[in-house]
């Protein structure tokens, strides 16, 4: 039996601006969030893994780290069908994720003003648990190749029992923001001259090898 036919890779995703909504809308430093959907697809598909939240059968809140591809307009997440994530995606359900990337530590010369040079997203969305067989074949290969790439022609493929334990989730990329800060330590005036170093130091994620 030959694989079924393959997701759309090549796609090209939307463009422009997300649609600005009540809850994309910060209360606090507005300055730092965009709309804009190449700067939100650049940081989900650095991040090497999202925060999903939503709220679990027993009413409590989760929120579950879990590997993820962007496919197009599409968030697929990673996870068991026996935890949360896999009985509440069974029946569809609201959720938020979130990627971040950090790129510096700032240092200030005062407490208040020690920050991070970031660039962050937040989506809201309905999950939808993905049933159908080809398609999650596509979606475990899309997830396998963003490893590396043609990892999945160098692995073997789930079993049934390994199928059947995996929960995948689709979840649009419709209702998002990017949030982030750059540059170096904002000081207060009386602060110049005190003789503590400040500045920044850069920070990012190095994968030494690809197999």
């Amino acid at each position: 039996m030959g694989a079924p036919p393959a997701m759309s890779t090549l796609e090209t995703p939307s463009t422009g601006r997300f649609e600005q909504t009540e809850r994309t809308t910060p209360k606090r430093s507005r300055e730092r969030v965009t709309y804009e959907r190449a700067d939100a697809y650049r940081v989900l598909d650095e991040a090497l893994f999202v925060d999903l939240a939503f709220v679990g059968p027993d009413g409590a809140p989760r929120v579950l780290p879990t590997f993820h591809v962007r496919v197009g307009d599409t968030l697929y997440l990673h996870g068991s069908t026996g935890g949360s994530m896999g009985l509440g995606g069974s029946k569809g359900f609201p959720v938020s994720v979130t990627a971040t990337v950090v790129d510096g530590l700032v240092f200030s010369k005062s407490w208040f003003h020690h920050s991070m040079n970031y660039r962050s997203v937040v989506v809201h969305a309905d999950a939808r648990l993905i049933e159908d067989p080809d398609e999650r074949w596509n979606v475990f290969k899309a997830l396998i190749d963003r490893f590396a790439e043609g990892r999945s022609e160098r692995s073997r493929e789930a079993s049934p029992k390994e199928n059947a334990a995996s929960a995948l989730l689709a979840i649009p990329l419709e209702e998002v923001s990017i949030k982030q800060r750059a540059g170096g330590p904002i000081e207060e005036p009386e602060d110049e001259d005190l003789p503590f170093e400040n500045g920044v130091a850069n920070v990012r994620t190095l994968v030494t090898g690809r197999l």
